[in-house]
C-alpha cells in the first residue's frame, strides 16, 4: 500500500505534518479529514527501487496464475451484483489481491477508469493478464448492460480450461518422470559402466561385439565432444523458440501437434470443446457472428485451427451461413458441423453448441484418463530397448570371455 507524506492544518490552526498509508490520494485526504485535519499538501513517498525499477521488474517477472484471475473475476462479479461503485470496487480488489502483478494492474485500471476510460479499454492495456476473449466478453457485457452475467460465463470458461490443463498435466507426470529417469540411466551406463568393462575386455584381447562397439563410439563422442553437443542442443532450442514465435513457426508447430498419434485427436477434441463453449457464450451474449469468429480466431489456442477462421469469415461475408463454411474447413469434426447446422435450422444454435461442448468435455476427460495407459506400453518398449542394448553390450563380451577361459 502506498505511503503518503502530508502537511495539514489542525483544529487550532497549527500546521502539522506526517505520513500515512492509503490506497489513493483521495483516500488519504478522506482519512486526514476524519482526523479533523485540513490537508494542504499530500505527496506519495517513493520507496527506493521498489517504487521504480524494481516494481517494474517484479511486474515483468511475476505472472498471474489462473487461480488468481478466477478469484479476481469472482470478487469482481460479486461486488458488481451488490452495487459497489466501480472505483470503490477497484480499491477493495487492490487491497485484497496478493499477486503483485495483478495488484499493480488493478491499481492502474482504477486510475484509468477514474480518468474516463471504459472497463474494456482499461483491461485491454494489460494483455498479459486479460486475454482477447476476456476483454471481448467484457465489451459485450458493457454494451448489453449485463457485465455480472458475462463475468459468470468468463468464470466458467477459466475454471473449465484450468481443469482440463490440470488433468493433462496429471496424466503426463508419470510418463515424463519415467522418460527422465530413463535418460539419466542411459547417460550413467554409457559414461561410467561401459568404459570400465571395456578395459577388462581389452586386456583379455577379446573382439568386441557390435553392441559394445556402438556403445564405445557413443561414449567417445560424448566424452570428447560434449561441448559441441551442448552447443548444438542449446542453439537448436534457442533457434526453435525464436522460429516458433513467428506466425509461420506457430502454424508449423501447431499443425505438427494435431498430427501426433494419441495427442493429435486429444488436441482437436479440446479445441472443438473450446470453440463450442466460447461460441455459445458469445451468441448468448449477443455478439455478432463475424465479431465472434474474429474473437475465436485469437482465442482458440491453436494457430492451425485459427487460420481456418479467416477462411470461414470470408465465406460468411458471401452469405453462406455458418455450417457450410465449417464443413469445408479442416479440423472441424462432423458432429460439430452437424450440430451447428441443426442449430441454424431450429434457431437455437447456442443450445446446440453447449451440447457439443459438453460432449467433447466428456471425450477429453475420457481421453486424458486413458492417456497414461496408452503411453505405458511405449514406455515399456523404450525401457526394454535401453536395458536390452546395454545388456548385450556388457554380457556378450563376458560370455566370450567365459568361453575363452574354459578353453
Amino acid at each position: 500500500m502506498p505511503t503518503y507524506s502530508y502537511q495539514a492544518i489542525n483544529e487550532v490552526g497549527t500546521t502539522v505534518s506526517g505520513t500515512l498509508e492509503a490506497d489513493t490520494p483521495d483516500l488519504a485526504e478522506m482519512m486526514l479529514a476524519g482526523r479533523g485535519l485540513i490537508p494542504s499538501r499530500i505527496k506519495e513517498q517513493k520507496r527506493g527501487l521498489e517504487a521504480g525499477g524494481l516494481a517494474k521488474v517484479k511486474y515483468l517477472l511475476e505472472g498471474v496464475k489462473t487461480t488468481d484471475l478466477i478469484l479476481f473475476t469472482k470478487q469482481f462479479r460479486s461486488m458488481l451484483r451488490v452495487g459497489v461503485p466501480i472505483l470503490r470496487l477497484f480499491q477493495v480488489l487492490e487491497a485484497q489481491t496478493e499477486n503483485r502483478t495483478l495488484k499493480l494492474a488493478i491499481a492502474s485500471m482504477g486510475q484509468e477508469i477514474k480518468q474516463g476510460m471504459t472497463l474494456t479499454d482499461a483491461m485491454g492495456k494489460h494483455p498479459r493478464i486479460f486475454s482477447p476473449l476476456y476483454c471481448s466478453m467484457i465489451r459485450a457485457g458493457e454494451v448489453s448492460g449485463t457485465v455480472p452475467d458475462v463475468l459468470e460465463r468468463v468464470i466458467y470458461i477459466l475454471e473449465h480450461e484450468a481443469r482440463i490443463k490440470s488433468d493433462i498435466k496429471s496424466a503426463l507426470q508419470y510418463p515424463i518422470l519415467v522418460v527422465v529417469f530413463l535418460f539419466v540411466a542411459f547417460i550413467v551406463l554409457l559414461t561410467f559402466v561401459i568404459p570400465k568393462f571395456v578395459v577388462i575386455f581389452a586386456r583379455a584381447n577379446l573382439v568386441l561385439p557390435i553392441p559394445t562397439r556402438i556403445a564405445m563410439v557413443m561414449y567417445q563422442i560424448l566424452a570428447n565432444y560434449w561441448y559441441v553437443i551442448l552447443f548444438v542442443i542449446i542453439g537448436t532450442v534457442l533457434a526453435a523458440r525464436r522460429y516458433f514465435r513467428t506466425a509461420n513457426g506457430r502454424f508449423v508447430r501447431d499443425s505438427f501437434f494435431l498430427k501426433l498419434p494419441l495427442f493429435g485427436p486429444l488436441f482437436i477434441k479440446a479445441s472443438m470443446s473450446r470453440f463450442a463453449s466460447i461460441f455459445a457464450i458469445l451468441q448468448a451474449s449477443g455478439v455478432p457472428v463475424m465479431t465472434a469468429m474474429g474473437i475465436l480466431s485469437g482465442t482458440i489456442g491453436n494457430t492451425a485451427i485459427s487460420r481456418q477462421f479467416d477462411r470461414i469469415q470470408e465465406r460468411l461475408k458471401e452469405g453462406h451461413g455458418i455450417s457450410a463454411p465449417l464443413r469445408s474447413a479442416r479440423y472441424f469434426t462432423p458432429m460439430t458441423v452437424d450440430m451447428v447446422a441443426i442449430g441454424e435450422e431450429s434457431g437455437n444454435i447456442d443450445e446446440m453448441l453447449r451440447e457439443v461442448s459438453a460432449h467433447y468435455d466428456d471425450e477429453v476427460a475420457y481421453a486424458v484418463k486413458n492417456l497414461a495407459g496408452a503411453i505405458g506400453p511405449m514406455l515399456i518398449v523404450g525401457l526394454a530397448a535401453v536395458v536390452g542394448f546395454f545388456a548385450l553390450a556388457i554380457f556378450l563380451p563376458m560370455w566370450n570371455l567365459t568361453q575363452a577361459v574354459q578353453k
